[in-house]
């Protein structure tokens, strides 16, 4: 059996951050993303820090694009969640499910 990593509370945001994101979802999407969305403000070489083990472990994956002026002739480097990156954030938030089931405190719509 494909061993089936756990993910912490930063691997899920990210993960989550590019799954909305789609097609546009590099470093300075994902950051604005994760700023806008859970108020999570990160430095840009902590994120791609995060983004490199999460593909090193096979959760996400990632591909250049092409130069832009803009960026000084730079390209981005746009990710997206692999198959097992979408079964991980299943997992976890299946995890959470049960670890909520009677708590019904936390479950309020302004928790």
């Amino acid at each position: 059996m494909k061993n089936q990593p756990n993910l912490g509370d930063l691997q899920q945001l990210i993960l989550l951050a590019v799954l909305r994101l789609g097609d546009d979802a590099y470093g300075v999407t994902i950051r604005s993303e994760l700023s806008h969305r859970a108020g999570r403000t990160l430095a840009p070489g902590a994120l791609y820090t995060a983004l490199e083990r999460l593909e090193k472990r096979g959760l996400v994956t990632s591909r250049m694009g092409e130069p832009t002026p803009q960026r000084g002739g730079r390209a981005k480097r746009y990710v997206r969640v692999s198959s097992d990156g979408i079964r991980a954030l299943r997992r976890a938030v299946r995890a959470q499910e049960r670890m909520l089931e009677g708590l019904d405190q936390l479950r309020s719509a302004h928790a």
